[in-house]
C-alpha cells in the first residue's frame, strides 16, 4: 500500500496521514510515514514531542549526505541525476509509535523548476519508497499541487485528497486527478474533513463520484484540542479514529 495524501493547505491532511499510519502499525504492519510538507508537523501527529521534533534535520538539509550522493559541491557544480537513496529510510528515519518517520524537508529556490542536488536526492528518494515491497507507505504532501508537476509521486497505488465541504477544496480533487491521469496514477479517492452535519455530507456526495469517495471525518473540537496540546488525534479521539478506521477499511479491501 502506497499512498500520497494531498489537498489545500489546513484541511486535514495530517490527521488522516498519521492516523491511517497508527493504525497500521498497531497492525504490526511495517509503516514509513514521509513528511514531505514543508510546514512539516507529522511527528507531533504521530505522538512525538515537541523536543523530538525540533532536534530533526530534514534529508533536505543534510548538506553532507546531499553532497556524498550526487557529488555535488562547491569545487564540483556537476551532479548524479540519480543517486543512491535506498538506504536512507533505515539510516535516517525515526522510530514513533511503530512508524518509522522520515522528514524530507524542501529545497529554498526562487522561481519553479529547480533541478538542484537537493531537489534531485528529494525526487529519488520519493521515488525509493514507492518500490519498498513490504512496507506500507505513506506520503503526507505539501499542499498545492507542485508535487504533482514535479512527478514526485507518480508511482503511488493511490492519491487520497483530503477536502473540505466546499467549492474551492473540492475543486483540488478535479485538479488533482486530471494531473495524476498524466503521472499514470489511475486512482484519486476523496476524504470528506471538518463535516460538520448531513447538509455538508450530502454536498461532498453530490460532487464526488461515489466510486471515488471513501468517507467522512465529521467536525471534533477534540482534534483541535489534540492540535493545541501538541498530541497525536489518535491519542486524543476515539471518535476521529474509528472514523478512520472506517475508511482504511476500504483501502484494505482495494489493497486484496
Amino acid at each position: 500500500m502506497k499512498l500520497a495524501i494531498t489537498g489545500k493547505g489546513g484541511v486535514g491532511k495530517t490527521t488522516l496521514a498519521s492516523t491511517l499510519a497508527r493504525l497500521y502499525a498497531d497492525e504490526g504492519r511495517p509503516v514509513l510515514a514521509a513528511d514531505v510538507d514543508p510546514d512539516a508537523n507529522l511527528g507531533l501527529a504521530l505522538g512525538m514531542s515537541q523536543e523530538e521534533v525540533d532536534s530533526i534535520v530534514p534529508i533536505s538539509k543534510m548538506r553532507t549526505l546531499v553532497e556524498e550522493r550526487t557529488g555535488a559541491n562547491e569545487a564540483n557544480k556537476f551532479f548524479k541525476l540519480n543517486p543512491f537513496v535506498s538506504d536512507i529510510p533505515e539510516k535516517y528515519a525515526h522510530e514513533v509509535n511503530g512508524v518509522k518517520l522520515l522528514v524530507m524537508g524542501t529545497v529554498d529556490v526562487g522561481g519553479s523548476g529547480c533541478v538542484c542536488p537537493e531537489h534531485v536526492m528529494l525526487k529519488a528518494l520519493l521515488s525509493a519508497l514507492t518500490y519498498r515491497k513490504d512496507d506500507v507507505v505513506i506520503m503526507d504532501m505539501e499542499a498545492g499541487l507542485e508535487h504533482l508537476g514535479r512527478g514526485t509521486a507518480a508511482n503511488m497505488d493511490q492519491f487520497l485528497v483530503v477536502v473540505e465541504p466546499g467549492a474551492r477544496s473540492v475543486q483540488t480533487y478535479g485538479n488533482v486527478k486530471r494531473l495524476a491521469a498524466d503521472l499514470g496514477v489511475k486512482r484519486v479517492r476523496v476524504v470528506a474533513n471538518k463535516v460538520r452535519d448531513e447538509r455538508d455530507e450530502a454536498y461532498v456526495r453530490s460532487v464526488i463520484p461515489a466510486e471515488d469517495f471513501l468517507g467522512c471525518i465529521h467536525y471534533n473540537p477534540e482534534i483541535m484540542d489534540a492540535d493545541r496540546n501538541g498530541k497525536s488525534p489518535y491519542d486524543f479521539s476515539r471518535t476521529a479514529m474509528e472514523e478512520i478506521r472506517n475508511i482504511k477499511a476500504i483501502l484494505d479491501r482495494d489493497e486484496k
